[in-house]
């Protein structure tokens, strides 16, 4: 089946971690560097990165089998903010095909956004130190309005940054809380089968409104060359 081809859009949102953003691996680093230090042994990234899209909440439970509700949470998780800190410039990187997707998007003149459910601790200087998000016209964190998603808050401020209304954009993300956002928000959603899904996701049963395999295929949903 041929993908839908998305009219009146005027900007185009995106989730950051697992969807612009491969972030797993300064994710997974904190979580070892947490494990290191207490004589454990190391994880392979590849038991980190379906849970990468749930930030400190999937690496400790990763890591130490830890949820919010132990006692000890609060402190690890902590401590894995400072090591995440450290580090999370040292692997990052924008999946392939991103740095010409958002510059076709300029070049067709639509405007284009993030809205992350990662707090502006950590958002806001990654922004700064990757020259990807200069053209940026709204980046909106996990604690830039009282809501986080699902909730349709971040999503509304952004097009509200954007100067467009909501119906006139798309959101793009890996995360089922990404797609019930975007329909909240009165927006036609993306699903990013190449990020990071967690454990079990069944993409197709998020209905969003398309689904890609690489970032680059945005463009045909806009019918932009």
């Amino acid at each position: 089946m041929a993908p839908p081809t998305f009219r009146g859009v005027r900007a185009v949102l995106f989730d950051l971690d697992g969807t612009l953003l491969d972030s797993a691996p300064d994710l997974g680093a904190a979580a070892e560097a947490l494990r290191a230090a207490r004589g454990l042994e190391p994880l392979p990234l590849h038991a980190y990165r379906a849970h990468a899209g749930s930030g400190a909440r999937g690496m400790l439970r990763v890591a130490f089998d830890l949820t919010p509700e132990h006692e000890a949470y609060e402190a690890l998780r902590e401590e894995f903010f400072a090591a995440y800190e450290a580090c999370m410039l040292t692997r990052t990187r924008a999946f392939d095909g991103v740095a010409t997707l958002l510059q076709r998007l300029q070049d067709g003149r639509l405007g284009w956004g993030v809205v992350t459910n990662k707090s502006q601790r950590f958002t806001l200087p990654i922004a700064r130190a990757l020259p990807l998000f200069n053209s940026a016209s709204a980046i909106v964190c996990g604690d830039t309005t009282p809501h986080a998603k699902p909730h349709p808050a971040p999503l509304l401020e952004a097009a509200r940054r954007l100067g467009t209304d909501p119906a006139e954009c798309i959101y793009v993300g890996d995360d089922l809380r990404d797609i019930q956002a975007g329909r909240a928000a009165g927006m036609r959603t993306v699903a990013a089968r190449y990020g990071y899904l967690g454990p079990g996701a069944v993409v197709e049963a998020w209905e969003a409104d398309a689904v890609i395999d690489s970032p680059i295929e945005v463009l045909k949903l806009l019918d932009l060359p």
